[in-house]
């Protein structure tokens, strides 16, 4: 690997080196604990933020200290693009440095979300179950938990709220209820839905690609466990705001003016294209792992079609409102968070970390797994969970099959989902304000389609918050004893000699 040649080559001049090598792992923990530290105070943009971050580890880290060109050239992984094993093939999942494989995945599912908007593919899906349900609220609840969860397998769970959460709020003015629950049900819903597939979560598009997971290795291991944590959360959320729904829907007054889906639409080629490539895309997604498309290429492709589409049927300024909705500072976060990780992997210090965490646990792979589920969930809760999915699937924590360093042999096995779930369900015990940085632009937050459902008064979350925490912690608990019960997880054991 390329840190262990870099480190090596310093550490050949003696005592000096040691010093250097001691230098930039320093340098490189302050950096990276410091856009974790600005990241969580959110007094910057995130992408100002982590971009910093990775100058400074490009400059500082790699430049002054460790004078390694080769680190740099590793980290910025440009010469990836150029290999037709990066857009077709099997991926070994052992890259290093910027991950362009999820940037490109999720620019390419930006366009193609914008298109979508663009055709009012979400309002009318909205209007239309809101329509089969003759607008009462409690099966609409329901039926919005349900759509939630299942557009955010295929679409970014943050992109599918955002769109739910305005036509949410259109419907609580004309039905005369309270927007609130419905959002934070939605977010809830959202979030399970994400953690059930590779491409609905950006943490879950780090891992699979960085590791080389399908489509259907994400259904088979968190698919599962995230449908019964669905029914469970569709059930709570069911019993604990169905009272205050009958009452508001039994005090409105007067007969309903609803919106109909048709008003949805006002360009009917541009919304059949779009649904199309939506189709197409979700069928290059599930059957990526035969046909060998990476998803770097499903991004592109499902760009390049809705591009396309859009400028046949709605005209080339169409084209680009589209592209100047794509959520460019998204993009340049993750570049900026990919480099600034990668000084860490680099200078060896999450290869130490790793080897510290084989060692406390005793060799034990019950303890790991249970603390890696808690620490996913509790620190997710808190802080962002994207630096964490991207620091935890380095190389020097899953190394390719024929590397065995610390906690691999777990890692690369059932465990591995322990922290995926963990961390998406744990993320919904946050208010939903702290969404607004990952925002895309002009489109708001949950709480900004509140305030425009009722303007007298600011979104009242605080209040729903204690019962959806308690949520939280009942799906995490649940997490625990499905991975920790999968049948042949005990089988992995650690020896000392996985340890050297």
């Amino acid at each position: 690997m390329a840190y262990n040649n870099n480190i090596s080559d310093l550490r050949t001049d003696g005592l000096k080196g040691e010093e250097t090598v001691m230098l930039a792992q320093v340098l490189a923990i302050v950096i990276f604990l410091g856009m974790f530290l600005l990241i969580v105070l959110d007094r910057f943009e995130r992408h100002v933020v982590t971009l910093s971050s990775g100058a400074l580890v490009l400059v500082l880290v790699f430049g002054l200290c460790m004078h390694s060109w080769q680190a740099i050239v590793t980290t910025l992984n440009l010469g990836e693009l150029f290999t037709s094993g990066f857009w077709y093939g099997a991926s070994d999942g052992g890259t290093s440095g910027i991950n362009w494989s999820t940037i490109l995945f999720v620019a390419g599912m930006m366009i193609m979300v914008e298109g979508l908007g663009e055709a009012g593919f979400f309002r009318w899906l909205c209007l239309s179950l809101a329509k089969a349900v003759r607008y009462h609220v409690v099966p609409l609840l329901v039926c919005f938990m349900a759509m939630s969860a299942v557009l955010s397998m295929f679409i970014d769970s943050i992109t599918v709220v955002l769109f739910l959460a305005t036509v949410t709020a259109e419907l609580a003015r004309t039905l005369a209820f309270d927007p609130v629950p419905m959002i934070l049900a939605e977010i809830f819903c959202a979030n399970l839905g994400g953690a059930a597939t590779m491409c609905g979560d950006p943490p879950n598009i780090i891992i699979g690609t960085a590791l080389g997971y399908t489509f259907s290795d994400f259904i088979g291991n968190t698919g599962l466990i995230a449908a019964v944590c669905l029914m469970l959360t569709i059930l709570y959320f069911w019993l604990c705001f169905r009272k205050q729904f009958r009452l508001q829907e039994q005090a409105r007054s007067g007969d309903l003016v609803c919106p109909q889906p048709e008003s949805a639409i006002t360009n009917r080629k541009t919304f059949a294209g779009a649904v199309a490539v939506f189709a197409v895309a979700v069928l290059l997604l599930v059957t990526h792992a035969k046909t060998t498309l990476s998803v770097a290429c499903i991004g592109v492709i499902a760009a390049v079609l809705t591009l396309l589409h859009t400028a046949l049927t709605s005209g080339a300024a169409n084209v680009g409102k589209i592209l100047k909705g794509v959520d460019y500072k998204t993009l340049l976060f993750f570049v900026g968070l990919f480099i600034s990780v990668a000084g860490l992997e680099q200078t060896g210090v999450l290869n130490r970390i790793a080897q510290w965490i084989g060692s406390i646990s005793g060799g034990n792979l019950l303890v790991i797994v249970v603390i890696i589920l808690w620490l996913s969930a509790v620190a997710s809760a808190f802080i962002d969970n994207i630096p964490f999915a991207a620091t935890m699937v380095c190389r020097s924590f899953v190394p390719s099959p024929r590397r065995r360093v610390s906690i691999c042999r777990c890692w690369r096995g059932r465990s591995l989902w322990v922290p995926i779930l963990a961390a998406t369900v744990r993320r919904s015990a946050r208010p939903p304000t702290s969404w607004a940085p990952r925002c895309p632009p002009n489109r708001g937050t949950p709480s900004a389609g509140v305030r425009t459902a009722n303007t007298a008064r600011p979104p009242r979350f605080w209040p729903f918050w204690r019962p959806c925490f308690a949520c939280c912690s009942v799906s995490c608990k649940s997490t625990a004893p499905a991975q920790i019960s999968v049948p042949g997880l005990c089988r992995y054991s650690y020896t000392s000699s996985a340890m050297s």
